[in-house]
């Protein structure tokens, strides 16, 4: 066998295969740190101020710091809204050496419900343990000191107080005022639209109705905040920065909390609602709506029996009824209708119209009947209004027609938005031909105007809107908007609100007003005037017109009977008033609903709150006087 050749070893080709693979490593080295160093220059130098910016996020924190939230005075300066601090009890569970056993020792030292064991518990689960969980709000002022001589026992549990909103004339103002809740989805939806979430962050309770929801702007003021360095497990370090919050304004209303108030006890056990206004400059003095409840219900949360009874109660007291209640106005508006009669041509202060037991359109069977059986007789327009004759506007509408009486009733404010700022205000119905339609599918009949004619049919109105028209009425066709702002107190003092009015109504002849003015003076003070003896001896001198409106239609020969009538379906009691009648300065509108005869139930009560206004003396007692039914 032969023997195989040994072959020799190329030094040159692998001494250049080595050389060649070196280098090419060496590229890839290189390449690979210039990978690295342009990765690196684009992160310290192109980045630098992103990852700086996400590296402060992770170490510095925005806290939001609410504003306090400004108070609310009557026109006197007494305090209708205030804040007053409430107590809590907080647990930080790290600070605790056995936390179910310190849960247990204050359940049992403050007289606890066993269930705010179960909730704490869950809530400490959701939360770090060194962030302060809450054992129980609204601590009384004898369980915060019953802990304070116990602190020393319980490391962690600390008493932190809060500024809650407080309503000290409870359910006076309810309607007024309003009251402020926690922050609800819905509020949030609206606060984002606003783009005013962000001023909302530390805060709690927004205002919810009245005043309170109405001026929020004003009431909440500006968030402030404060920088703090945080750890890489959220605790707090140190405080770098502190913006303090600016407070929300202080604000004045015009009511009179004596006026207020008076009004409450005579509206007391009554539904209803009574209005006292200004008529120069729309000032609301008093505005009540009865029955009401207590605001500060909401304030910490409301519970849901609690609510539920107010919701389900059949007095209906959550609905504002002094500017969301819509009755018939009745008798009050015939002064208004006098007016447009003069202004239409279709009557003169010197007419002269027989009035009988009952009023029918010509070629009709129809009867529309006068509230006295047997009628009035003879009469002018001055008359007509002292005793408020039914057929003198039943005849009176009839040759108006519906268009001019919708279109001077609007002018006076019915039918549409007052101007008050609330936002809880109904317009209530001015009806027309074309609303008719749009409402019933039916066209306008002669007999509807004639209903209309006497504030009753399709017509509705508020006790607002009633207290407005007799404002135009004084103002010779001034039409002010009512308003419940005084002033903003500010740093350089109180900015007072100015008058805010629409255009005025113009009349053929200024004399025009005074006739209906005269009438209404005459209601109470006339020999036969509906309000006579409800307002007899007053030391001074006023003007009113009552009205009792239909609750249901009588059939054609149906009387009336209050005894018999189911309470919810008898007679409204409505009066207006005004005084002193030389030179008036405030008027007032009454509705008593299910009361019967504006002149003998709710005259009375416009008479008491024009004494307490007109009258510097304690009120003179009008109870037990006979008074005289419309």
């Amino acid at each position: 066998m032969a023997k195989g050749r040994v072959k020799m070893r190329d030094h040159g080709a692998e001494s250049s295969l080595y050389w060649r693979r070196a280098v090419i490593a060496f590229m890839g080295i290189v390449l690979l740190m210039g990978v690295l160093l342009a990765n690196l220059y684009h992160l310290q130098i192109n980045e630098h101020q992103s990852y700086q910016t996400r590296s402060n996020d992770n170490r510095i924190k925005i806290v939001p710091i609410a504003p306090t939230r400004g108070l609310i005075y009557d026109r006197n300066g007494v305090l209708l809204a205030e804040n007053r601090p409430i107590y809590s009890l907080e647990i930080t569970p790290e600070q605790s050496p056995d936390l179910d056993a310190t849960v247990d020792e204050l359940t049992d030292l403050l007289g606890l419900d066993p269930e705010v064991k179960k909730r704490f518990l869950a809530e400490v689960r959701r939360q770090r343990r060194f962030n302060p969980v809450v054992l129980v709000n609204r601590l009384s002022e004898e369980q915060v000191a019953l802990f304070s001589i116990n602190q020393h026992k319980y490391p962690g549990a600390t008493i932190e107080a809060y500024l809650k909103r407080f309503y000290p004339y409870r359910d006076t103002f309810t309607h007024v005022i309003g009251y402020v809740a926690r922050i609800n989805d819905k509020d949030v939806t609206r606060l984002r639209e606003d783009n005013k979430l962000a001023n909302y962050a530390a805060t709690r309770d927004i205002g919810k109705l009245g005043v309170e929801r109405y001026y929020e702007d004003l009431l909440h003021g500006q968030a402030g905040y404060q920088e703090v360095e945080v750890n890489n497990r959220g605790r707090v370090i140190r405080t770098l920065t502190y913006q303090p919050p600016t407070p929300g304004s202080d604000i004045y209303l015009n009511v009179d909390v004596a006026l207020q108030v008076k009004a409450q006890k005579l509206m007391a056990d009554r539904r209803g609602a009574a209005v006292i206004m200004t008529p120069k400059d729309g000032k609301i003095l008093a505005l009540i709506s009865s029955p009401s409840y207590d605001p500060n219900l909401f304030v910490h949360g409301i519970s849901s029996p609690e609510y539920r009874e107010l919701l389900n109660n059949p007095d209906r007291p959550l609905i504002n009824r002094a500017t969301q209640g819509i009755y018939a106005p009745a008798s009050t508006v015939k002064p208004m209708l006098a007016v447009m009669g003069l202004n239409e041509g279709a009557i003169t202060p010197s007419t002269r119209y027989f009035g009988g037991p009952y009023f029918q359109i010509p070629n009709t069977k129809r009867k529309f009947r006068d509230w006295r059986r047997w009628g009035h007789g003879w009469m002018d327009v001055y008359r007509a209004i002292e005793i408020s004759a039914d057929t003198f506007f039943y005849d009176l509408a009839y040759r108006v027609g519906i268009d001019n009486l919708h279109d001077y009733m609007t002018r006076f404010g019915f039918g549409q938005y007052s101007g008050i700022d609330l936002h809880e205000e109904t317009s209530g119905t001015m009806p027309s031909r074309d609303w008719k339609q749009a409402r019933h599918k039916q066209p306008w009949y002669q007999g509807d105007t004639i209903s209309v004619g006497i504030g009753q049919g399709y017509w509705t109105a508020t006790p607002l809107q009633l207290a407005r028209a007799i404002a135009i009425m004084v103002d010779h066709g001034e039409t002010v908007h009512p308003r419940l702002l005084h002033g903003i107190k500010g740093p350089e003092g109180m900015i007072s609100m100015p008058v805010s009015k629409s255009e005025p109504i113009q009349l053929k002849q200024d004399s025009f007003w005074d006739v209906g003015l005269a009438g209404m003076y005459r209601v109470i003070n006339g020999r036969e005037g509906t309000a006579r003896r409800a307002f007899a001896d007053t030391p001074y001198k006023a003007g009113g017109k009552s009205g009792t409106a239909q609750v249901f239609s009588l059939a054609e020969n149906q009387q009336y009977d209050h005894a018999s009538t189911r309470e919810h379906l008898r007679d409204n009691a409505l009066f207006v008033a005004l005084a002193p009648f030389e030179k008036p300065e405030v008027v007032v509108s009454v509705v008593l609903e299910n009361a019967g005869g504006g002149s003998s139930h709710a005259a009375p009560v416009a008479r008491a709150l024009l004494d307490l206004y007109m009258i510097p003396e304690p009120l003179q007692n009008t109870e037990g006087e006979e008074q005289h039914n419309e």
